[in-house]
This record gives C-alpha cells, structure tokens and sequence, in this order.
C-alpha cells in the first residue's frame, strides 16, 4: 500500500509506502529511502514504533543531519580530509563534516529521491547517482529492495553497477529504541567483535585494528550499552556472501529483542549522544552496517572500490522477537 506523504519544494510528491507482514509494519518513504517507522509488539502484544522518526516530510527536510531512517550513500561514514586516491588521481568531496566528507555530502543518497516499484512482500527502491555527484566519480545505478519475511524480519538487499571507477559503501541509518521511548542507554547489547577502529579527534580510524577484551568496547557478552560511542566494530565473520547475526539489541522491560545479520564486515555502534530537539541524546541507538570509515584512505582495510562489470552486493536482515 502506498499513499502520498507530502511534496518537496520542486514539487516532488513523496510516497509512503507500508509493509506489513507477520505482525510487524514497516513503513518506507521514497524520500532517502528513509524507514520511516517500524511496529512490532512487545511481550503483552502491544505494538509500538521502535525507530526515531518524524510524522510529517518537513521534519526529515529540516532535520536531516541524524539521518533518521535513511539509506545512506554514495559511501556511508566518513573520509578523512574530504579526498580520496583511486587508480592514481585523487578525487575531492564536500567536507560536510569538518574537515571530512560524511554519508556521501551535502547532498547524499539520503536527500534524494527514489524510484518505488513494488515486489512480493517488500518494495524496490532505486536511482541513478551521476558521474560527479558529490564529487564521486562513475555513473552508478543502485537500488535497495525493502522486504520483510515470512518471521516479520525486515531485510534490506542493495546492489549497485557503475560505468567507471568509483566507491561504494551503503547503509541503512535507523535509531532503535525497543521500548519505544525514553532513553535507550539501558538496551543490553551483543556484539560479535573482537576487535574494534580507534579513531583520532575527527572520529577517523587510525589504522590500528585493537583489541576489546579488558576495554568498554567489549561487548562479546551482552550488557548495557550505556553512552559514548560512535565507533566501528571490526565483526569477527568478515566479509560473507550471505547475512550471518553479529548483533542483539535487548530491552528487559518490553522485551523485545533486535537482532542483525550481514554481509558487511563493519558495524558502527553510534548512540546518539548528539540527537538535538525535538529528540534527546540517547534516545536511540544506531547499528550501522558498512565497510569501515575511511577505507579508500586504508588500502590495508576491506576494499570500497567498485568498477565496471562488477556488482556492488550487500545484505542486512533486521530480525524481532520476543523474550
């Protein structure tokens, strides 16, 4: 089912489309590809939202800086100095995020607009990013198919194709909060990494891969997620072709539980302590799935590179239960 949800200063209408299968209700926007909201219930079957978002497009178009919902891109996360090397040239991108470049600029996938088709149980989104946009070089065609299964399982699989050189690196960038309001801090987490990105003041990676065992970055066994962090977590399966759990998201007094799978070797854990009004720092909690920041600056990380006559793969399944 889709209905329209407001229009754009150009004129642009935006759809609202809604998803629901197995007791959960997912709605999706074709603006940024945002998860605007997603129901499911809690231990006495009643149903709240358990991402942040806004009730009308204003809010989205006039807050947009913490991507609420929104597939984010051309490259998800940040570049350190807002420039990048490949294949001997350095290209140079909007530093949206002094001095570094952000989510793919100032004007990213998740300011865009999307096409909507719709598929069985779930709806393709897509666009094509031209050469230059924000920067990035090649011409890429991507979509983002938004499918919930047969469990209530969200799953989000994207793939892209470009016509010469360039990066890749999406995400989805949903604030949890499983007990569908107040602050978040007190959700348990668990998270299959044992290893972790330090970051300089700029929040880049230093290069270093480090331990989490004897550091607050442990979270091999779930605990309380608490305050402080907007890191990368190094996932111990690696790069995988298909989607394998590398987190848990608890909150005891609903009881619901979030997990995630992916095929992505990173996961940025970001609580949100920068969450201005009409939210509260910690009012929810960010997992993002992706490559590592500043990859393109770290050949010795996971590569982002994306050329001609190949496909740009990535899955992540967001699963809801009940304990």
């Amino acid at each position: 089912m889709n209905e329209l949800f407001g229009t754009l200063s150009d004129g642009t209408p935006v759809q609202r489309w809604t998803l629901e299968r197995a007791g959960v209700r997912v709605r999706v926007l074709s603006y940024g590809g945002i998860v605007q909201s997603v129901e499911v219930p809690d231990r006495e079957g009643r149903a709240e939202n358990v991402v942040l978002g806004f009730g009308d497009l204003d809010g989205y178009v006039t807050h947009p800086d913490p991507y609420l919902g929104a597939l984010v891109g051309r490259y998800a996360n940040r570049i350190a100095g807002g420039r990048f090397p490949l294949d001997g040239r350095t290209y140079a991108l909007a530093r949206n995020n002094p001095p570094n470049s952000l989510h793919g600029g100032e004007r990213g996938f998740d300011k865009r607009g999307w096409d909507v088709a719709p598929v069985e149980h779930g709806v393709r989104l897509s666009r094509v990013a031209a050469h230059g946009e924000e920067g990035f070089p090649g011409r890429v065609e991507v979509s983002a198919t938004y499918t919930l299964e047969g469990s209530g399982a969200l799953r989000i699989a994207y793939e892209a194709v470009t016509d010469a050189p360039t990066i890749v690196n999406l995400t989805n960038h949903s604030y949890f909060n499983l007990g569908g309001s107040g602050n978040a801090g007190g959700h348990e987490l668990r998270i299959a990494a044992s290893r972790f990105t330090p970051v300089d003041a700029d929040l880049i990676p230093t290069g270093v891969l480090e331990e989490v065992a004897d550091t607050r970055f442990d979270f091999r066994e779930a605990r309380k997620v608490g305050s402080g962090y907007d890191h990368n977590f190094v996932l111990d399966k690696g790069v995988t072709r298909t989607p394998v759990e590398v987190a848990e998201l608890h909150e005891l007094a609903s009881g619901r539980v979030l997990t995630v799978a992916t095929t992505e070797p990173g996961l940025q854990l970001y609580t949100a302590d920068h969450l201005g009004e009409p939210f509260a720092p910690g009012d929810g909690i960010a997992l993002e799935t992706q490559h590592f920041p500043d990859s393109p600056n770290r050949p010795e990380f996971p590569s982002t590179v994306l050329r001609p006559g190949e496909v740009y793969r990535s899955e992540t399944v967001y699963g809801f239960s009940i304990r």
